[in-house]
């Protein structure tokens, strides 16, 4: 799958507006009204609203995760909703660091739709820039086909599959989630606190620089490299770099955003566990460990 590169920034993102779809991401997870009360107070003109709840996520029942993964028929109805079709250039963004748009921007490539970026910065950099803003709620765009397709293969795994692997060590998960809640430490999401045995750390928030954009794929690259460098290959890897990487956090939400780390600093081809710690900690039986990264 050939993708353009993964971040857009705002005044290339004005320039291009009349010709891609933009989704404006912005969720709370403590407060799930918030992001779409964010939208209608403020939003990238033309832009439509993404509900991670509803629209980002399917069903869930206690035990598949807080976020589960939709159908990929129900997500591809759900975009040909927002006037999206297949080959349209789609621009996601939020009021959260990309935590949200990248959950988006890899639910797309998912469904083999290469044709999506993230707004560096997001909204406060779009703000920051002195461009224009709209209120109220989203024009309805005239709706699309977008004909259900099968997941790519290959991008995502089961708890099953991270359960095999405590044996197997096929592959190394990576938490996105902060060092506290990884330790075991102050957890007020879930109802266990703790991490995957043998789980390596790496807070999403690390991607970003103190401007809120995405530190230089040469940053990027150095930091991961120090984080998982032994579990790496070569460029010319099957599968991408970081094949034997898997991703998680606490629902599979910003999990997506180191994904979107690695893409950037060219280490492409880790998979996501949708589930996550949410789904993992939901069955007592699986293993659990606690305390800071060793």
């Amino acid at each position: 799958m050939s993708a353009m590169h993964p971040l857009i920034d705002p005044a290339a993102l004005q320039a291009a507006a009349a010709r891609v779809r933009i989704v404006d991401c912005s969720h709370d997870l403590v407060q799930p009204a918030l992001g779409r009360q964010q939208f209608e107070q403020g939003h990238i003109p033309g832009a439509v609203h993404a509900h991670l709840d509803s629209d980002l996520s399917g069903p869930a029942h206690g035990s598949n995760g807080r976020h589960p993964l939709p159908t990929a028929e129900a997500f591809c109805a759900w975009l040909g909703r927002q006037g999206i079709t297949p080959g349209m250039t789609v621009v996601a963004y939020d009021r959260s660091g990309g935590m949200y748009a990248a959950r988006l921007w890899w639910m797309l490539r998912w469904v083999g739709h290469p044709q999506v970026r993230v707004l560096d910065g997001g909204w406060k950099a779009w703000t920051g820039a002195g461009l224009p803003a709209e209120t109220g709620s989203a024009h309805a765009p005239a709706p699309a086909a977008y004909p259900a397709v099968k997941p790519q293969g290959g991008q995502a795994v089961d708890a099953a599959f991270v359960l095999r692997n405590l044996q197997d060590k096929e592959a190394v998960v990576v938490d996105a989630r902060a060092a506290g809640r990884y330790a075991g430490e102050g957890e007020t999401i879930d109802p266990i606190g703790g991490h995957i045995p043998g789980a390596l750390n790496r807070p999403f928030m690390d991607n970003l620089g103190p401007d809120g954009c995405f530190k230089s794929a040469t940053t990027l690259r150095a930091e991961w490299q120090a984080v998982a460098g032994a579990h790496l290959q070569g460029p010319a890897a099957p599968g991408g770099p970081a094949a034997a990487l898997v991703m998680q956090c606490g629902s599979g939400v910003t999990a997506c955003h180191n994904l979107l780390a690695l893409e950037l600093a060219g280490l492409g081809g880790a998979r996501l566990y949708p589930g996550s710690w949410s789904e993992w900690c939901s069955d007592r039986s699986r293993p659990m460990a606690t305390g800071p990264q060793p």
